[in-house]
């Protein structure tokens, strides 16, 4: 749920890069924060593992400019991929306002995508919120990969495994390059900021 401080007239929103291990989920914030001014973000939060780059979170304040009187700030927020800390992801979706499912292209990652999704709505659930209601924008990332020898799956297998359940909006991407990062950033802020305005500032 956004946090609204209304002494400061600021609305502060909740993004969360969600997907398996290692499908470059932190290096779409590395990228963003290394893209963006140091007046137009904050500070970034890295906890890293052997296992895992981020073992907690990734916090990235980003400015978004006003809306009725208000001013957006968007906190990007990453969840570690292994199995082991569904616990932690769980902690981390809380109070979340919107959602990035980064997807691996790698055949032999398809099952892991799948098993991620279906754990990203289970958990959302135990928030008492609906994936299906929620702002959720799909990034299938590492293309560059379709031209190498390692098995990939197409744009048209990710949107069959992925998108066929809820229809929203998917980006292809290449994050190491900064390829559809933007693109993916642009259009779930937008959703999000007006999922918040809806619920939170429109009906005040």
């Amino acid at each position: 749920m956004a946090l609204i401080d209304l002494g400061k007239k600021e609305v502060h929103c909740k993004i969360v890069y969600y997907g398996a291990g290692r499908c470059g989920k932190t290096t779409n914030l590395l990228y963003i924060y290394n893209a963006m001014s140091d007046s137009d973000r904050g500070k970034m939060l890295t906890i890293d593992t052997k296992g895992d780059r981020t073992l907690f979170f990734d916090l990235l304040p980003l400015n978004l400019g006003k809306i009725s009187g208000f001013d957006i700030r968007i906190q990007l927020y990453t969840v570690p991929g292994q199995v082991m800390y569904e616990a932690t992801r769980k902690l981390v979706l809380k109070g979340v306002d919107g959602l990035v499912f980064v997807a691996d292209p790698l055949k032999v990652r398809q099952e892991r995508n799948i098993e991620s999704l279906n754990d990203l709505e289970r958990n959302v659930g135990e928030h008492g919120l609906d994936l299906a209601d929620m702002p959720l924008v799909l990034q299938y990332n590492k293309r560059d990969l379709v031209d190498t020898p390692v098995p990939t799956l197409s744009v048209e297998e990710l949107e069959q495994d992925l998108n066929q359940k809820y229809q929203v909006p998917a980006y292809e991407a290449i994050a190491t390059k900064g390829d559809g990062v933007f693109e993916t950033l642009k259009e779930i802020s937008k959703l999000t900021v007006n999922y918040v305005a809806k619920r939170h500032l429109f009906n005040r």
